[in-house]
């Protein structure tokens, strides 16, 4: 076993305090990583204040993680020490299921084991990012490329890779309309990605305030849909939309923002139902989506396109006395457009 200083909560009301947590000792293609930063994703308040049922407790939450390999367990051979790697959602799965054998470890038929707030197939609860080390599998480890920072590549390994699934999946790129709702931590990578793929971007938000980030993220337009009119200028636009939001949404309006055969995708998970028309998918053969996280092949596939183009999340450092107060702000919209922590700044015993 090997101790690691670590931020954890209690319970779902109460604050985040250091503690001494215990990892796996290595086994033969494990992987030993020294943490250098954590995002805080949404899920992870969800999760930790428990907004999405019942959760374990004393949770460890993180699943944006980016640092270097310390040690590699004997039969590794994708890892070498001082690697520069990355740890999203997943950190196991079965490995030979269908959905395994074809790159969607995330809907492994045995059930993926989450990065933390999760149990593991030994039986053990996981726990996430949020500290100083971590052992894992080297196949859920991916190579985070030269030129990206850590700080910057930690958002990716779940807004990256979130946000690339639909526009990957459902074409976007050059000679393609795409539409983002929503700029925060899904939204500002949408933008720069769907942008960096070629295609022609424009943001949907509830007001101005954010028109010139879009157009710095690399949107060429902004349509406020809190304006009276904005959505109905805008039937039939778009090839497709990446909902970014959990917010509830007049859904057969931003389905009327689609060309025909265009598509709708959802990364957001409103708490409210929709009521789709039919009529509003048929006469198009438009198609309402969703979309998760990817599997390992098409997280390194999003890295690497990172690599390429020099796209790292838009952060903001805190240090681990910031975490309760960050919460609040991320749950505020008072982010611009990811808090990552610097996990050196958890205090010693």
């Amino acid at each position: 076993m090997t101790s690691t200083r670590a931020l954890a909560t209690p319970s779902p009301s109460a604050p985040f305090g250091a503690t001494t947590i215990e990892r796996r000792a290595l086994r033969d293609d494990d992987i030993l990583i020294d943490i250098a930063y954590a995002g805080i994703c949404h899920s992870d308040i969800h999760q930790a204040r428990e907004e999405w049922g019942t959760a374990s407790f004393p949770m460890v939450p993180g699943h944006e993680i980016a640092g270097t390999v310390a040690e590699v367990g004997a039969a590794v051979t994708r890892h070498a020490v001082g690697d520069r790697v990355g740890i999203g959602c997943l950190v196991d799965s079965c490995g030979e299921c269908e959905q395994c054998k074809n790159g969607e470890e995330q809907f492994c038929e045995r059930g993926a084991v989450g990065t933390y707030n999760s149990r593991g197939y030994d039986g053990e609860e996981t726990m996430g990012g949020y500290s100083r080390q971590v052992v894992v599998s080297e196949r859920f480890a991916l190579r985070i490329p030269e030129g990206i920072g850590l700080d910057e590549a930690a958002p990716l390994l779940c807004a990256g890779i979130t946000t690339w699934t639909p526009l990957r999946r459902w074409g976007a790129g050059p000679g393609r309309s795409v539409a983002v709702v929503g700029l925060g931590g899904l939204g500002h990578m949408a933008v720069k990605l769907a942008a960096a793929m070629g295609a022609d971007v424009t943001v949907l938000s509830r007001s101005s305030a954010k028109q010139d980030d879009a157009t710095q993220l690399g949107a060429t337009d902004y349509l406020a849909t809190g304006d009276d009119g904005v959505l109905e200028s805008a039937k039939g636009r778009f090839d497709l939309v990446v909902n970014t939001v959990s917010a509830s949404l007049p859904i057969n309006d931003y389905l009327a923002t689609l060309k025909p055969m265009g598509v709708l995708a959802n990364v957001g998970i409103p708490g409210e139902a929709w009521t789709v028309s039919p009529g509003s998918l048929v006469g198009g053969s438009k198609v309402l989506a969703g979309s998760n996280i990817g599997g390992i092949p098409a997280t390194q596939e999003m890295l690497d396109f990172c690599g390429q183009h020099g796209i790292g999340a838009s952060v903001e450092v805190i240090s681990a006395d910031q975490v309760d107060q960050a919460y609040d702000r991320v749950v505020e919209g008072d982010v611009r457009y990811r808090f990552v922590i610097d996990v050196a700044t958890i205090p010693a015993e």
